[in-house]
């Protein structure tokens, strides 16, 4: 439980990084402070950045893990912040311009929080469509990968952007353990790998958890919702102006550029 005093700290580090995100003007680190602590803490930073950012709620969350049988982690994705395939991102908070590609779906029907938990089937009957898709990354932070893990994660796990490719036919065939992507910027194959991501190639278990043990905090899955499952080539880093194409070999393509 968090006190209400460590709250009024904690909405401090939401305001103090959505500045800094906001004016492009990056901090190298927080003050000991204003620090979350605890996987609860950086959780109540992420919610409050969402709330400020989208006060009608959030129905779109990326989730990962580190390994196939970690528990899964997650953040609130921001529908403003959602492009189309093709587009360009030319706002001045662009400015890490980090890229993953990744798996994402499109939930087609309310999953609310019940006492009974979800079966995976009545995930697979809720997924409208399955996408290809790049999660773009941006923080408050000057380099993400030099603070603390949860600093990391209070910064809405450094979400930025997001940009699903096409619906991908027949996606309950794909066997993601076999399935490759190439990550390209400017023409030029920056990554290549296969059945590559993280927490494992069974990214059902992940919308699992969104509606199961995630709900608490989610409100349940929402129709309309995108869920993304986490990188599958690592972060990837473009410069100004580049253009960022991604090739699943049977979940499609996508692509993006940088003003």
């Amino acid at each position: 439980m968090i006190s209400d005093a460590r709250k009024a700290e904690l909405l401090s580090t939401s305001e103090f990084l959505l500045k800094a995100r906001n004016t492009a003007n990056p901090v190298d680190d927080l003050s000991a402070p204003m620090m979350a602590t605890s996987l609860e803490e950086a959780y109540f930073v992420q919610d409050a950045m969402a709330r400020s950012l989208q006060p009608e709620g959030i129905v779109d969350w990326k989730v990962g893990a580190p390994a196939p049988d970690a528990m899964p982690l997650f953040a609130p994705m921001i529908r403003a912040w959602v492009g189309t395939n093709g587009c360009t991102f030319a706002d001045k908070r662009y400015r890490l311009r980090g890229l993953e590609a990744e798996i994402s779906f499109k939930i087609g029907k309310d999953l609310p929080p019940r006492a009974t938990p979800y079966t995976r089937e009545e995930i697979v009957d809720a997924i409208e469509s399955c996408h290809p898709a790049i999660e773009e990354l941006e923080s408050g932070l000057m380099v993400p990968a030099n603070v603390a893990r949860f600093t990391l994660f209070s910064d809405m796990q450094i979400h930025g952007g997001f940009i699903p490719g096409p619906a991908v036919p027949d996606w309950q065939k794909i066997d993601f353990a076999k399935e490759s992507v190439a990550l390209a910027i400017d023409g030029k194959i920056e990554v290549v790998r296969t059945a590559s991501n993280t927490a494992g190639t069974d990214l059902l278990r992940l919308v699992l958890y969104l509606a199961n043990e995630g709900a608490a905090r989610t409100g349940g899955l929402k129709c309309g919702g995108w869920i993304t499952t986490g990188s599958w080539t690592g972060n990837t880093f473009a410069n100004v102006g580049s253009f960022v194409d991604v090739r699943f070999s049977t979940a499609g393509s996508v692509s993006l550029r940088f003003a």
